[in-house]
Formats: C-alpha cells, sequence, structure tokens
C-alpha cells in the first residue's frame, strides 16, 4: 500500500536568525562521538526511527555502518541525561557547496515534549554555523517525523525553501 507523504525541506543561512534553547539543567550534556561508534548511530536510528518509518539504513551492512560513521564528514553528537542516552543528532559536511546537513535528529521516545528537541535542534544549527566558510545549514523533515518537528524547526529560525509530495 502506498502512502502520500509530505517532505519540507528547511535551511538556516546566519547564527544571527537562530532562535536558540538554552541548556535545560546542568544534567544534560552534549559531546561529539569521539571515537566514532556505528553501533550508537544504529541504536539511535532504530529506536527513534521506528515509529516514523526511518527504513533506508535498517538493511545496512555492519561494514557501510562503519564507513558512514568514519567519514571524514560526518559528525554524532550525542544529549545525555547524566549518564543516560536521550538523543543525537548526524551532521553532513557538504564541502562543496560550503554547507552542513542535519541528516537524523532525534529524542528517544521517554524524552519527547520536555523540550529537549528544541535544544538539541539549536545546538546542531550552532555546531553547523561555527563551522569556518559553512554558509547554510539544511534539513528535511516529513508528515512521518515527529508532530512538533516542522514547528521546532521554524521556531529555531530555519526557513522552508521546498516542498514536495512522495508516494513511499
Amino acid at each position: 500500500m502506498r502512502e502520500q507523504v509530505k517532505r519540507n525541506y528547511l535551511e538556516i543561512t546566519s547564527i544571527d536568525d537562530l532562535k536558540g534553547v538554552n541548556k535545560p539543567t546542568i544534567d544534560y550534556s552534549l559531546y561529539l562521538l569521539d571515537p566514532v561508534d556505528f553501533q550508537l548511530n544504529k541504536f539511535f536510528y532504530k529506536n527513534i526511527g521506528k515509529k516514523h518509518k526511518w527504513i533506508d539504513r535498517l538493511a545496512w551492512s555492519e561494514e557501510k555502518w562503519i564507513d558512514y560513521v568514519s567519514s571524514k564528514n560526518v559528525n554524532t553528537y550525542v544529549l545525555k541525561q547524566k549518564d543516560d542516552l536521550v538523543g543525537f543528532f548526524e551532521l553532513i559536511l557538504h564541502q562543496e557547496n560550503n554547507e552542513i546537513e542535519i541528516a537524523y535528529f532525534g529524542i528517544l521516545e521517554e524524552y519527547q515534549n520536555k523540550k529537549l528537541g528544541s535544544y538539541l535542534l539549536s545546538e546542531a544549527i550552532k555546531e553547523s554555523l561555527y563551522k569556518k566558510s559553512i554558509e547554510r545549514v539544511w534539513l528535511h523533515t516529513c508528515s512521518l517525523d515527529h508532530k512538533n518537528a516542522l514547528n521546532n524547526y521554524l521556531a529555531r529560525g530555519m526557513k522552508i525553501f521546498k516542498t514536495e509530495i512522495i508516494n513511499i
């Protein structure tokens, strides 16, 4: 059975346009995953994505996961509350266009609806725009994503630059 999905592409081009959100409490920490750990990326992808039909990477081999997270153009950031995993985002540098794509972004279900997504997105945008020569940060979201996803992106200062209907 085919399903129509609305996909929106959003961008932000200046740190001045960011409507940031402060860290919720000192119990939270955000860090660049170094060294890389494909199992952690895979864990977040599967657990956050299961409700939103993230399926393209489910067939990836271990080798493909390792190659992906080991790319010099991919960075993964992890949000924790004390020692508990909360959420993540992946940034992909597209050097040829001086831009960064927020490839995957999400909060585990037990931490959703606590404004943590707003904070995490603010940090993803900051991490991206503070990099030398980055002119644009972009992502896409769709009608299958969390009900607050699009509103969060717009509230942080991102603008829609393309919309399309796809069939899955």
